[in-house]
């Protein structure tokens, strides 16, 4: 008997052409950082470590940046907006929108962290060549967060470095704002009742502690903490400072010249009473960013209820971490415990390059 004729290869018909592509699509974005585009927006009071975190952010591959919407904190909004637009226009991305916000906490007096950041924020180094605040966006920041939110429903990651208080007002405005969130990230908030602005209270919570209660009640999509204690244990050296801003680029050398105050008043007694665990360089709001931009930069957390002290005498503003279950709610937080500190060094590098 005659062997059988092969038959002559016959294209795939074009569906599972299409397939393969839908396949190899979803492959790279399941291969994790920097293959999924992200959407962020970002909330600041734009201090050095809020611009070294902006900076990441715009430096991360498959990062898209909707909007920075500014709020009081580290110096008047004013100058936070004026500081949001310099960081922007040293990266060459001024064409993210920047919004202005609250200029002042929902109840109490207004702080700042001159001492720390300088009293403009940016280290008391002014640029002459600055972009002036004719670059905001007409509309308010409360109202741009409502509607970026909800023109990209659950897909945006909204990052928050600075005292909540926009985060407060626009779920007061919307309270269905949270649902349509993918993920919301704190730089704030303390485990240990160790203070940095009051005897037991985190600045970002202190400068408005309303506004932290209410987001931390109100806002029930999944939220990661990285919190005061967190970040004074995952301190870069001194050494890696010295090399981060020693690169051969502009970014480093405005980043440089920013950070000179903030490193001179690191080295400080005062300072040094308010960190744990020796010397080093602590990038705050690079944490939550770190956490925002890469899921796998978090390694390890805690996962409990959370809210926070509104009349204590000296814990005003401290973050109330439930362990025994006795405020009956069933939102948990992910206080973050462990980070990945070599991806962090490397985005942290990335950033001024």
């Amino acid at each position: 008997m005659a062997p059988a004729r092969k038959r002559p290869a016959q294209p795939e018909p074009e569906r599972s052409s299409k397939k393969r592509k839908l396949r190899g699509l979803q492959n790279s974005r399941e291969e994790g950082y920097g293959r999924m585009k992200k959407k962020l927006l970002v909330d600041v009071d734009c201090g050095v470590d809020d611009a070294q975190a902006i900076m990441l952010a715009l430096a991360a591959p498959g990062v898209e940046l909707l909007g920075i919407t500014c709020v009081h904190g580290n110096t008047t909004v004013e100058n936070v907006c004026r500081n949001v637009l310099r960081v922007l226009q040293v990266c060459d991305k001024l064409e993210v929108p920047v919004f202005k916000g609250a200029d002042r906490p929902i109840l109490g007096n207004r702080l700042n962290a001159g001492h720390f950041h300088g009293k403009d924020g940016l280290g008391d180094a002014p640029d002459p060549n600055a972009p002036g605040l004719d670059r905001l966006q007409e509309e308010g920041a409360v109202s741009a967060m409502i509607r970026i939110v909800n023109e990209n429903q659950g897909e945006v990651s909204l990052v928050a470095t600075a005292p909540l208080t926009n985060l407060a007002l626009a779920v007061r405005m919307d309270p269905s704002l949270p649902s349509k969130l993918k993920g919301l990230y704190i730089m704030g908030g303390n485990t240990e009742s160790r203070g940095n602005t009051s005897v037991c209270g985190e600045f970002n919570f202190t400068a408005d502690p309303e506004a932290a209660f209410i987001v931390l009640n109100d806002y029930q999509c999944p939220t990661y903490l990285a919190c005061w204690e967190f970040t004074c244990r995952n301190k870069l050296s001194w050494d890696f400072c010295d090399a981060w801003l020693a690169q051969k680029s502009h970014k480093a050398q405005f980043m440089a010249k920013i950070f000179r105050y903030s490193i001179e008043a690191s080295k400080t007694e005062r300072f040094e009473k308010e960190v744990i665990a020796g010397p080093g360089l602590i990038s705050c709001d690079s944490y939550a960013m770190a956490a925002a931009v890469d899921d796998s930069f978090v390694l390890e957390s805690d996962q409990f209820p959370v809210s926070v002290e509104l009349v204590g005498t000296h814990t005003r503003g401290m973050m109330i971490v439930d362990t025994m279950g006795l405020l009956n709610k069933t939102h948990k937080a992910f206080i973050i415990k462990k980070g990945d500190m070599e991806k962090f060094k490397k985005m942290m590098m990335a950033a001024l390059k």
